[in-house]
């Protein structure tokens, strides 16, 4: 059984930072890229960034320059490091397996979520 748990959310001040963190199992984490996907309020999900399993990492032009995603394989853990932040970052934050053809397309295994608040 598939369970991916983030954690890391919170209100922030603009211009602050964050870290998410998601802890994944019931897949074999080193075979799969992962990625993180935000949900705003009122809009359809979309891809935020991932990491391939030789650590090569993609972002989204909206985050590109003040997040890093991160791995620890033998830990099983993916990570957010989110700087910069900006109001229009406020959603709610998920962590996914992804295809390794595409790893911006997510297999279709979500955990809760982690809501990240940015005040202006």
């Amino acid at each position: 059984q598939v369970q991916l748990v983030e954690s890391g959310g919170g209100l922030v001040q603009a211009g602050g930072s964050l870290r998410l963190s998601c802890a994944a199992s019931g897949r074999t984490f080193s075979n799969d890229p992962m990625g993180w996907f935000r949900r705003a309020p009122g809009k359809e999900r979309e891809f935020v960034a991932a990491i391939s399993r030789s650590s090569i990492t993609y972002y989204s032009d909206s985050v590109k320059g003040r997040f890093t995603v991160s791995r620890d394989n033998a830990k099983n853990t993916v990570s957010l490091q989110m700087n910069s932040l900006k109001p229009e970052d406020t959603a709610v934050y998920y962590c996914t397996f992804t295809n390794s053809l595409n790893v911006k397309v997510s297999l279709g295994y979500w955990g809760q979520g982690t809501q990240v608040t940015v005040s202006s």
